[in-house]
């Protein structure tokens, strides 16, 4: 499989656990509270963002989660033998 298609479901899982983790709080109060561009919870709910770790921390902060929390909410997504290498 290609990067970028492996690159693609990690992304994908990312946006899905952001959306489930938001609940029903709006991407705008999400954003407005946590210091974070709504452009940028936007394109990331989207898939289409990947995140610097910097914004990925506000984030699990914002919702509540701790950063480890959310990196094997997204892990346990992944097919379990996923890997971005090749080999």
């Amino acid at each position: 499989m290609q990067i970028n298609k492996k690159k693609q479901k990690i992304l994908n899982s990312l946006a899905v656990n952001i959306q489930k983790l938001r609940g029903r709080k709006s991407q705008f109060l999400v954003a407005s509270e946590n210091d974070i561009s709504i452009s940028i919870i936007s394109t990331i709910e989207r898939g289409l963002k990947d995140p610097q770790l910097t914004i990925f921390f506000k984030l699990a902060q914002a919702l509540n989660v701790k950063p480890h929390k959310l990196m094997k909410l997204i892990e346990d997504d992944l097919p379990q033998d996923f890997s971005l290498i090749d080999r």
